[in-house]
């Protein structure tokens, strides 16, 4: 593997490195960076296309068992350089531009899929470290995929990619649209539920064994009401005890296990 030495914060590929994780973007064609050996392993094993790999000096061993491509550019950099370009307060010695998977609405909702779909539908969620959680539970669940409205945080923002543990490598994931969510979704006989605290029911009471997408509002406010009144309904999960409503990545989990309960008993 061709590995070049870097001794300057103003190398071109640093300065990528750091665009790409202090400012991601929603356009999927563009490189996402990603921190430490664990992740990189992920995006490998995951068949995600590696543009180039950082190494802080002394930790190029960490490589060793990862299985690079011989054609990986290997760039080794003391310490501090590699630091600046980082954005965990305890930066990791190993770093990676990826090229992001090419999903489509096919993924989400083609032929391959032997269950009905079942789609988490994100509108305006703000914490990454939630929609982290949201992508590693869908994935657990066993849900299609992630539908992300415009005001919804990057999936590669790197808190949400390190709260994703790889799944954000996996699990289909596009940007779409409003109207074109919803269209695709009615389209294609998914029913959408708009979850809500109160007038809504029960998620044990819905069928959710069907087709059906889950629409997750922003952690504040909830799902905005001109979205709510294009869902087939609203959707809700009791809380018996003195807690009005629960956070945003747990409701989302507590109704993809339901969902999963759900199809199971119908198999």
């Amino acid at each position: 593997m061709p590995v070049r030495i870097v001794q300057s914060k103003q190398n071109e590929r640093v300065k990528q490195l750091r665009r790409a994780l202090a400012q991601p973007g929603r356009d999927a064609h563009a490189l996402a960076g990603i921190e430490g050996p664990n992740l990189l392993h992920e995006a490998l094993r995951a068949g995600l296309r590696i543009d180039c790999v950082f190494a802080a000096q002394g930790s190029q061993h960490l490589l060793d068992d990862l299985s690079l491509p011989p054609e990986t550019n290997i760039l080794l950099m003391p310490r501090e350089i590699l630091a600046s370009a980082l954005a965990t307060e305890t930066p990791q010695p190993i770093a990676a531009l990826v090229q992001p998977p090419d999903w489509s609405w096919t993924h989400l909702l083609g032929p391959q899929h032997n269950t009905a779909p079942l789609i988490l539908v994100l509108a305006g969620l703000q914490d990454p470290g939630n929609l982290g959680s949201i992508l590693r539970s869908a994935e657990a669940f066993g849900a299609n995929g992630i539908l992300s409205l415009p005001g919804t945080v990057s999936a590669w923002n790197p808190k949400a990619v390190r709260a994703s543990a790889g799944s954000v490598f996996r699990l289909p994931l596009i940007n779409v649209t409003e109207p074109e969510c919803f269209l695709k979704l009615h389209e294609a006989g998914v029913k959408i539920c708009a979850t809500a605290v109160r007038g809504a029911v029960p998620a044990d009471q819905v069928n959710l064994a069907g087709p059906v997408a889950l629409l997750i509002g922003n952690e504040g406010n909830g799902v905005p009401d001109d979205l709510a009144a294009l869902a087939s309904g609203a959707i809700t999960i009791p809380c018996p005890g003195p807690v009005e409503s629960l956070n945003a990545s747990v409701a989302a989990s507590i109704l993809l296990y339901e969902a999963a309960r759900q199809r199971k008993a119908h198999r």
